[in-house]
């Protein structure tokens, strides 16, 4: 076995290892007491600059109402999509038709 690293008596780990009687640090310093903070004192709002003559704020324009949607018809929007899933049931029938008469058309010449 190779050690790259072989511990040496005057290594820095020194300063991490324990004490040899199991005593606290030589190095250990105590903590100061934090210094008592000074008490805020309030200064009141800051000084404000009036407004120039005859600034107003701004207007904002009333804008007019939106106007009414017409009335939707319950029965005549059934009627068209009755007609509208008619129309794409009948499509979706003449593609399926297509697709099987190609289906036997290649099935026919591979066999033949």
């Amino acid at each position: 076995m190779v050690v790259t690293n072989a511990p040496r008596p005057d290594s820095d780990d020194a300063y991490w290892r324990r004490p040899a009687d199991g005593g606290a640090s030589p190095h250990r310093v105590a903590p100061a007491a934090p210094a008592e903070p000074a008490a805020p004192r309030y200064e009141g709002p800051p000084a404000s600059v009036p407004p120039p003559p005859g600034w107003q704020p701004p207007v904002v324009v009333p804008v007019t109402p939106p106007r009414e949607m017409p009335r939707q018809d319950g029965d005549r929007m059934d009627a068209e999509e009755k007609a509208a899933r008619t129309v794409s049931y009948g499509v979706g029938l003449v593609a399926a038709a297509v697709v099987l008469v190609l289906l036997v058309v290649v099935c026919a010449r591979l066999v033949g």
